[in-house]
């Protein structure tokens, strides 16, 4: 490993010392923006990067044990890149902190200034708004309890279609996709751990009425550019995935259903998101609704035998079905100081059990951050609460951590 990792500085320290003696490449390193590396007068262009962010903490649960914790939340590193003046894209990026490390790797034609095809794996944007931000790109050290129960990392397998129209200061964003249903490389390891299952069909159409934001501003939980005029974006995403054998869609094999031959069959899972995001001079504030729901149950049996059907209420036991809800703002102070607050709340669709992949649950959260040199560097407080309400003995959680990033 050493070797491996020692060779790959040696080859980049070679490749960056070429290109930088000829006057028509280029390469330059920027905190936050990585080594950006320009050839060809800058008909190719590449960017190394990534961040890193480690947090630590207490936990203290109701009826439960307490616990601390410190860690490395994410470690990612990327290359991306265009080539023949970004006629064609690509991302590749891991996050050597999770488990399954490859989070993106996709390439895109860019057909027209207004449309792109992307094929690969990527972050879909058929979720809600706040699993469209990428991970640096956080308010708070992590997503809400309504990201975290309806989806896992947001990333699919398959292909994206995304147009930017515009009528006068209104802008238009459709956006169509069709994934494997089975969430990031679905097709397993070994030629016996397949795909499960149907696939998955999606889109999302954004407007913005007030147009555009600033430069990759409506990407971030943050209004780092501190928008000079209001600007708003109301965003409505849904999706089909024919045939779900994972919670929420994003994996394969977590449970197995039949047919009354015993044959492999599975409920498909349905979403509809609605979201706002509204900035103003430091001012953000973001709104979301998520919905899910189970279709295609008869005919479904638990067991291979195929003896007792599925009951409509059995199937809140495989997957998240139900409603859910969140609400945040912040405000980015000209100094460098932020502060965020958001109400979340998970509502099942069925009556909870004990197996039930859903629970009711509040959540109020807050953070109080200091950033360097915009997003760059991140220090951050975080305090949560969090309560379900419904169980025989209330279960109840407060959290509080400290939060440090650096985008390189």
């Amino acid at each position: 490993m050493k070797t491996n990792i020692i060779a790959m500085i040696a080859l980049l320290s070679v490749t960056v010392t070429a290109v930088a003696q000829t006057g028509k490449n280029s390469a330059r390193f920027e905190l936050g923006n990585g080594l950006d590396i320009s050839l060809n007068n800058g008909e190719h262009r590449f960017n190394i990067g990534g961040f890193i962010q480690g947090h630590g903490g207490y936990r203290n649960e109701k009826d439960g044990e307490d616990e601390s914790f410190f860690g490395i939340q994410n470690a990612f590193f990327g290359l991306r890149g265009s080539v023949l003046n970004n006629k064609f894209s690509f991302l590749l990026e891991t996050n050597f902190a999770d488990s399954n490390p490859l989070m993106d790797a996709w390439m895109a034609y860019n057909l027209k200034q207004y449309l792109t095809v992307s094929v690969g794996q990527k972050q879909t944007f058929t979720n809600n708004r706040e699993m469209l931000f990428h991970e640096k790109n956080l308010s708070m050290p992590m997503r809400s309890i309504v990201s975290e129960s309806f989806s896992r990392t947001g990333r699919e397998l398959g292909i994206f279609l995304e147009s930017n129209l515009q009528a006068g200061q209104v802008v238009f964003r459709p956006m169509v996709a069709i994934t494997t249903g089975d969430g990031r490389n679905s097709f397993g390891s070994s030629s016996i751990d397949s795909d499960l299952g149907g696939l998955k069909y999606g889109g999302r159409l954004d407007i913005l009425p007030l147009g555009n934001f600033a430069p990759g501003n409506d990407a971030l939980a943050i209004d780092f550019a501190r928008e000079e005029k209001p600007k708003l974006l109301v965003g409505v995403a849904w999706s089909y995935n024919d045939g779900a054998s994972n919670a929420v869609g994003e994996g394969h094999g977590d449970f197995l259903m039949y047919d009354q031959e015993g044959n492999t069959k599975f409920p498909s899972l349905r979403k509809l998101t609605a979201d706002i995001l509204f900035k103003y001079r430091g001012f953000t504030l973001m709104g979301e609704y998520m919905n899910a729901t189970a279709t295609c149950l008869g005919g479904i049996y638990p067991q291979a035998t195929g003896d007792i059907p599925l009951l409509p209420e059995e199937i809140a036991n495989y997957l998240a079905l139900g409603n859910g809800y969140n609400i945040q703002a912040g405000y980015f102070f000209k100094k460098g100081w932020g502060v965020d607050a958001r109400f979340s709340k998970i509502k099942p669709e069925f009556t909870e059990t004990a197996k039930s992949v859903l629970l009711e649950t509040n959540e109020f959260g807050i953070g109080i951050s200091k950033y360097f040199i915009d997003n760059r560097l991140m220090c951050q407080g975080y305090f949560s609460y969090q309560k379900r309400p419904n169980l025989e003995i209330a279960n109840e959680k407060l959290n509080a951590e400290l939060s440090v990033k650096v985008i390189f």
